[in-house]
């Protein structure tokens, strides 16, 4: 990991830009830290540049409560390498969505699967390198972008200990065999009028999560009308799993 630009924030909020190997990153720790903060991953969908103010206002609500959040660039955004296959998967998917037809599972498979094998590895990469900081300490929480890739860190990486998920992305239907080895505490955000997101699927993926402790929190309105109030009860979720 290598850091190539800071800045404090208003705040106080230390934000730091890195590149791992080619992936870039973004690591926001509290200004008033005076011992290892936990960490929280923020996802996101793709295209650091273009989710960064959405991305700083997750960080900084963190940030505020006391943890310290990073993300990274996916694979085939931003400034990273495209893949002719998943962009031809993503005008499919937009070609569908555009005419009101159902999506194709096929579709599905073939725009979040290659995607999921790629960015979690990557993913796991990152958190070794931030856990080595001094700054930065166990555990560690997994907060929303690519639910799938949210899905597959919770099965594979006994670092993360609390997940908030947002069901609000496309999940091949072979994931959900890998839902039912969730086990670690889960708050899942649902937008009830979520335009391109399947509803009932995202029900039923909740349905199939294994963990003893999950909650499904579904609200009025579209892909992004969160209310701002569920920010204070993801910080209220990871306290009291991370601290």
């Amino acid at each position: 990991m290598q850091f190539t630009s800071e800045q404090r924030l208003d705040d106080g909020v230390l934000e730091r830009e890195f590149t791992l190997g080619e992936i870039p990153g973004i690591l926001w720790t509290p200004g008033s830290a005076s011992a290892p903060a936990p960490l929280i991953l923020v996802g996101h969908p793709g295209g650091l540049r273009q989710m960064y103010p959405r991305l700083v206002a997750r960080a900084r609500h963190a940030a505020a409560a006391g943890f310290a959040a990073a993300t990274i660039e996916l694979p085939g955004s931003g400034d990273r390498p495209r893949s002719a296959a998943a962009e031809q998967a993503h005008a499919d998917l937009h070609r569908a969505l555009a005419a009101g037809e159902p999506v194709d599972d096929e579709i599905v498979d073939r725009l979040v699967g290659p995607l999921v094998e790629k960015a979690v590895p990557e993913w796991r990469a990152a958190l070794d390198a931030l856990l080595s900081l001094p700054e930065i300490g166990g555990p560690v929480g997994h907060s929303g972008g690519v639910i799938a890739i949210g899905i597959r860190l919770a099965v594979v990486e006994p670092r993360i200990s609390a997940a908030l998920l947002f069901a609000g992305s496309f999940v091949p239907r072979t994931m959900f065999e890998e839902a039912r080895q969730v086990t670690i505490p889960l708050q899942v955000l649902l937008q009830w009028d979520d335009e391109g997101n399947d509803r009932q699927l995202a029900l039923d993926l909740f349905d199939a999560f294994g963990s003893e402790e999950k909650t499904l929190h579904a609200n009025m309105g579209g892909h992004t009308g969160v209310p701002q109030f569920e920010g204070d009860d993801g910080n209220r979720f990871f306290a009291r799993h991370l601290k």
